[in-house]
């Protein structure tokens, strides 16, 4: 699989990145395996965790597979801290708590370091420089080698990167942001991919594939297997059931008979290939969809299929997103 910088730092990993926001909870440890050894063999090396993801039980999976299956070298792992299951604030960013959720998830993942630390989302409760100062300390004392965050908009983003880089050889630059990108969630091209591009940060996408709608499984019905008939992902997935939706799934189907591939090898070659992408994060249930999902390493859209998929998914963006002396 092709490696890619992830910002503008020396960090390279797989241009698909695998998921396991449901691992511990929904996929077992037999379906975990299978999958993590089928990313492996298939050139894969950036897998993506978090520590509220089946509250904890997804890290502690990935370190027992690292243990015996996969080497931890091979792999770039990604973890993210900031969540907490408290309705009151769903998200805790001050120091204390970070650089004690990074303890933890060490422990759980049976590492002395991951690869590349987020902050899970931004904390309005306390202030932004003591969020990040925790990022400074954890790559300083090598619990963490990259740092990021996640579900940052666009003056968040550009504020955090931006004191990072004030003190060089001091703050830790960012170098990768986390959020939602699809042709049914274009919304991070107002504001957060300029500020990406023009500061050096990768994204990585998550729910790459419009939370599974883009792969065309509920055109006609919910399937009974699927997150859109589960109790607790259902929700989830219903915002992207409407007619805009269908009408870009549609599309999506259209260019992929066209090319005699799937709607998923289309969705997910859409997103990886769009300007400022380091990798997708794909979130496969078993070892024959991520299989899937992971040809798409052959497929390069033509121009015109990107263009029509580009007008019909296209977001409005008028002022100030757009030139005003345009409109």
């Amino acid at each position: 699989m092709e490696q890619r910088h992830l910002g503008r730092t020396g960090l390279r990993v797989s241009r698909i990145g695998l998921g396991t926001l449901t691992w511990g909870r929904d996929t077992d440890e037999h379906d975990a395996a299978d999958l993590l050894k089928t990313f492996w063999e298939a050139g894969g090396t950036l897998v993506d965790t978090a520590d509220v993801y089946g509250d904890g039980e997804a890290e502690y999976l990935l370190g027992r597979l690292m243990e015996g299956l996969v080497p931890r070298r091979d792999l770039v792992i990604s973890t993210k801290a900031g969540s907490v299951p408290d309705p009151d604030r769903r998200f805790d960013g001050s120091r204390g708590h970070l650089l004690s959720a990074l303890d933890a998830s060490l422990t759980r993942l049976g590492t002395e370091y991951v690869d590349v630390w987020h902050i899970h989302a931004y904390d309005p409760s306390t202030p932004l420089e003591e969020t990040l100062q925790a990022l400074d300390l954890a790559v300083s004392s090598g619990r963490a080698r990259y740092a990021g965050v996640s579900n940052f908009c666009g003056w968040q983003l550009a504020k955090a990167a931006t004191w990072q880089l004030a003190a060089p050889g001091i703050r830790t630059r960012l170098a990768s942001t986390q959020l939602e990108y699809s042709l049914l969630q274009r919304g991070v091209e107002r504001e957060v991919l300029p500020a990406a591009l023009d500061l050096g940060i990768g994204l990585l996408p998550s729910s790459p594939l419009g939370r599974g709608v883009l792969t065309g499984k509920y055109r006609d019905a919910t399937p009974a297997d699927s997150r859109g008939a589960s109790e607790h992902l259902a929700p989830f997935v219903a915002p992207y059931l409407d007619d805009t939706a269908s009408r870009i799934v549609d599309a999506v189907q259209t260019a992929a008979d066209g090319l005699a591939v799937s709607p998923l090898q289309v969705a997910l070659a859409w997103v990886r290939d769009r300007p400022g992408v380091t990798a997708p994060v794909i979130g496969a249930r078993n070892a024959q969809q991520l299989t899937a999902a992971l040809s798409v390493e052959a497929l390069s859209l033509p121009d015109e299929i990107c263009r029509a998929l580009d007008d019909v998914s296209a977001p409005v963006h008028r002022y100030p997103d757009h030139d005003w002396s345009m409109l």
